[in-house]
C-alpha cells in the first residue's frame, strides 16, 4: 500500500519551510518522478527545497517521526535513478539552493561550500588563485557537489587525478533522525575508520549531506589537447590501450563512434571531428612543459602505430575548449538521433576494451538497435549509448533486453557493474552477480548502523531494501510510469 503525507507532517513541513519551498501539488510533483534516467518515474509525495543544515535537520527529524522515507536530490542529473522516492511513498530534500561559498582557504589549498553548489562553478572561484576542482563529470556546467558526492562522480579527467571521494576532505552530514554530524575535517580523515571514504558514493543511503570541504589543485603549467582520428573503433581502442600500458601520464583519453561524431557535428556542440571518421580519441595532457612534450610525442607515435588517420595538436586554448565542447555535449547531441537515450554505465579492464566494444555492438545487432557509443577510454568506463523511441513499447523491450547482455558481457571480462553513475534502482538485480549473500548482508548491517529505521534513499543499491517495497530495478520496478 503507497503511503500518504498525513495532515500533521505537512504541517511541520509547511511550518518548517514556507509554502514556496514546499511543494505538494500534483503539477510540480511531476517536475521531480524521474532523474536522467528517464525509464522508470515515482512521484513523491512531497519536495522540500532546503536552503540550510538546520532546515535539513528539521525535515529529516519531522520525516523520522512519521516513519516516512526521505530521498535527497541535487540537480537531478543522476543517471542510475539515484534521486527517485522511494516507490511505495517518499519525500524528496532538494539540496539545489543550498549554494553558498563558506570558506577559501588558498595556502592549505581547499574550499568549504554548501552542496548545492554546481561543479564547474566551483573552479571559476578560485581560477583567479590558479587553482581548480579536480574532478568533471561531462554534466559539470549543471550538476551539483552532492549529487557527485552522492555516486562517487568521475569524469574524463579521473584518468589522472581520481573520482571525487579522493578530493573530500570533510563532510557535515544530516542522519536519518537529525542529527548533524561532521566527518573528517580540512585535513581529511582524523583517525579511525575513514567514514567520509565510506560515505562517498552511498547514493543518499547513509545521510544527507549539507556542506563539504574539498581540496583544491594548482592549475597545471601545460597543457596540451590532441585528436587522433581512427577508421574503426577497436582500432582506436588498440591504441588506447597501449597508451595505457606504455606509462602515458595523460590526464585523460577519451573516445567517440561514428554516430556520437556525426550527432555532436550536427549540433551546437560542433568541434570540428571529421563525421567520416570511425572514431576518434581525444588525448589530454597536462604538468610541467618537458614533461608533455616528451610525451605527446610519444601519443603520436603510438597512435601513429595503430594507423591513426590523422593527429592534430591543439595547442590553443580555443581549439582545445572546441574540442571538450564537442566531447561533454555528446549526450545532449544524441536528442538528434531519437526522442529517447539509454546512457549505460559499465568497466572493464582496459586490456579488454576491444572485446567489449566488438560484444556489446553484437548484443545491439541482436536486438536491432541504435549503439553510439562514447567513454572515459583511460579508465576503461563504457558508456553504451541506445537510441530509442520510449512510445514504440516492443522496441523498449529491445532495449531492456540488450541492457541485460551489455551487463553481462562486461562482467564477463572481468569488469564491476559502474564506474561514475552508481547502482541506484537501474543495477539493483545485478549486484548478487559481484557480491556473495554474506556480503550483501553485511552492507546491509552498515547501512542500518546509520539508519537503522531504512528511512534514508530505500531501494537503492542493495537488492533486499526492507523499507521500500517491491523495489527491483530498472527491469522490474513498479511505478506509475516505466518504459
Amino acid at each position: 500500500m503507497k503511503r500518504r503525507l498525513s495532515h500533521v507532517l505537512a504541517s511541520s513541513l509547511l511550518a518548517i519551510l514556507g509554502k514556496q519551498r514546499f511543494l505538494n501539488d500534483p503539477a510540480t510533483l511531476h517536475v521531480y518522478n524521474c532523474d536522467a534516467l528517464t525509464h522508470i518515474r515515482v512521484t513523491p509525495l512531497a519536495v522540500c527545497i532546503t536552503e540550510t543544515t538546520e532546515e535539513v535537520s528539521r525535515v529529516m527529524r519531522a520525516c523520522y517521526e512519521a516513519h516516512i522515507p526521505v530521498t535527497p536530490r541535487g540537480a537531478g542529473t543522476g543517471l542510475s535513478g539515484g534521486a527517485l522516492p522511494c516507490a511505495d511513498g517518499g519525500i524528496i530534500i532538494d539540496t539545489s539552493k543550498m549554494k553558498r561559498l563558506l570558506e577559501v582557504n588558498v595556502e592549505d589549498r581547499y574550499v568549504r561550500v554548501e552542496v548545492g553548489h554546481v561543479n564547474l562553478d566551483l573552479s571559476g572561484c578560485v581560477a583567479h588563485h590558479d587553482l581548480f576542482y579536480a574532478p568533471d563529470p561531462s554534466s559539470q556546467m549543471v550538476c551539483t557537489l552532492g549529487g557527485n558526492i552522492a555516486e562517487n562522480s568521475g569524469g574524463p579527467h579521473t584518468l589522472k587525478y581520481g573520482s571525487t571521494v579522493g578530493h573530500v576532505l570533510g563532510l557535515t552530514v544530516v542522519l536519518e533522525d537529525g542529527e548533524v554530524i561532521q566527518l573528517g575535517g580540512v585535513n581529511g580523515p582524523v583517525g579511525g575508520y575513514d567514514l567520509v571514504g565510506a560515505f562517498v558514493g552511498s547514493e543518499g543511503t547513509l545521510g544527507v549531506a549539507t556542506e563539504v570541504t574539498v581540496k583544491l589543485t594548482p592549475i597545471p603549467e601545460k597543457t596540451a589537447t590532441l585528436l587522433a582520428v581512427f577508421d574503426s573503433l577497436p582500432g582506436a581502442c588498440r591504441a588506447v590501450s597501449d597508451l595505457i600500458a606504455e606509462g602515458v601520464d595523460a590526464s585523460a583519453i577519451e573516445a567517440l563512434d561514428q554516430l556520437t561524431i556525426q550527432a555532436v557535428e550536427a549540433s551546437v556542440f560542433a568541434a570540428g571531428y571529421p563525421t567520416d571518421a570511425a572514431a576518434v580519441v581525444l588525448i589530454e595532457l597536462d604538468g610541467h612543459e618537458e614533461d608533455v612534450s616528451y610525451d605527446q610525442d610519444r601519443v603520436q607515435l603510438i597512435c601513429q602505430r595503430h594507423k591513426c588517420l590523422s593527429f592534430e595538436e591543439a595547442d590553443d586554448p580555443v581549439r582545445r575548449k572546441e574540442l571538450w565542447r564537442g566531447r561533454k555535449g555528446a549526450f545532449g547531441a544524441m536528442g538528434r538521433i531519437a526522442p529517447d537515450l539509454y546512457v549505460m554505465d559499465c568497466v572493464v579492464p582496459r586490456s579488454k576494451l576491444e572485446e567489449a566494444i566488438v560484444g556489446i555492438a553484437a548484443v545491439c545487432a541482436t536486438f536491432d538497435l541504435r549503439l553510439a557509443n562514447v567513454f572515459h577510454a583511460g579508465e576503461g568506463n563504457l558508456h553504451p549509448n541506445i537510441s530509442y523511441d520510449g512510445r514504440d513499447q516492443d522496441e523498449v523491450d529491445r532495449v531492456l533486453k540488450a541492457a541485460r547482455g551489455i551487463v553481462q558481457v562486461c562482467l564477463d571480462l572481468g569488469g564491476t557493474l559502474s564506474g561514475e553513475h552508481g547502482i541506484g534502482v537501474e543495477k539493483l538485480e545485478f549486484m548478487p552477480l559481484l557480491f556473495d549473500q554474506n556480503a550483501l548482508e553485511l552492507f546491509q548491517e552498515y547501512r542500518d548502523a546509520w539508519g537503522p529505521q531504512g528511512l534514508l534513499n530505500p531501494g537503492k543499491i542493495l537488492p533486499t531494501p526492507r523499507a521500500c517495497t517491491e523495489t527491483k530495478g530498472i527491469f522490474g520496478i513498479p511505478g506509475e510510469e516505466t518504459i
